[in-house]
Formats: C-alpha cells, sequence, structure tokens
C-alpha cells in the first residue's frame, strides 16, 4: 500500500501544474499496475479539504462532488472509508465543517458513544453532544 500526502491528492483532483499531475498521474499508474493500493488518510482528507476550499475557493458543493468521485475511483483507498461517505452526508445538509462532519463519524466508528463539543454548529451533528 502506498500513502499519499495532500500536495499529491490536490494534483490528481486539480491538476493545476502540469509536471506534477503527470508525475503524480505516473505514480498512480506504477501503483495499479502493481495492483498496490494508494491510500487517503484521513488527516490528508482533511488538509485536502482545507485546500480546496481556502487555496482553490472551491465551493462546499465542488468539494463534495471531488471527494465523491474520489470515492468511486478504483486506484484510490480511504482510511475509514464508511466513515468519509457517512462524514461527507452529514456534511451536505449541515452549517458546520467538514473537519467536524469526519470526527464525529470517525469516533462513531470507534465505538464513541458521543463526540463531546464546544462547537454550537458541530453540535447539531447526530452523535454529538454540546458541552
Amino acid at each position: 500500500m502506498l500513502g499519499i500526502d495532500t500536495n499529491v491528492v490536490v494534483r490528481l483532483l486539480i491538476s493545476d501544474d502540469v509536471e506534477q499531475t503527470r508525475r503524480a498521474r505516473r505514480l498512480v499508474d506504477q501503483s495499479i499496475s502493481r495492483s498496490e493500493p494508494i491510500l487517503i488518510s484521513l488527516p490528508v482528507l482533511v488538509e485536502t479539504e482545507w485546500v480546496l476550499r481556502s487555496h482553490y475557493g472551491l465551493t462546499k458543493d465542488a468539494i463534495l462532488g471531488v471527494f465523491r468521485a474520489a470515492l468511486e475511483a478504483r486506484e484510490l483507498s480511504f482510511e475509514e472509508e464508511s466513515a468519509v461517505e457517512e462524514a461527507l452526508f452529514h456534511w451536505e445538509d449541515n452549517s458546520c465543517g467538514f473537519a467536524d462532519c469526519l470526527i464525529t463519524a470517525h469516533n462513531r466508528h470507534l465505538g464513541c458513544r458521543a463526540t463531546a463539543t464546544f462547537d454550537v454548529k458541530a453540535a447539531r451533528l447526530p452523535g454529538t453532544i454540546r458541552v
């Protein structure tokens, strides 16, 4: 398994740097030819959302679309994929941030009865309690 960093994920998703995108794509193609899964970890996913929103100005709907397409890509694997899918589902209909949705979903998948938070928006998510 090969883990990839945020900058590689962004090149694959945005293709804004021709040379880096080519190199990232070649890396993916080589891994596919070896039947080696490519992993996107939860920290990388959170950072990718932040980069796409803050640096590239993508809207929430655009990021949702990009992430859902990435989840469908056969060459990519995601840490806690079911938690990622749950987080995207909740993020779509909530005003809280993606990170809050992912934290709550991940904690639930780890067996937590709830996620305690001071964040008023995050406290509206299923499975959270406000402190």
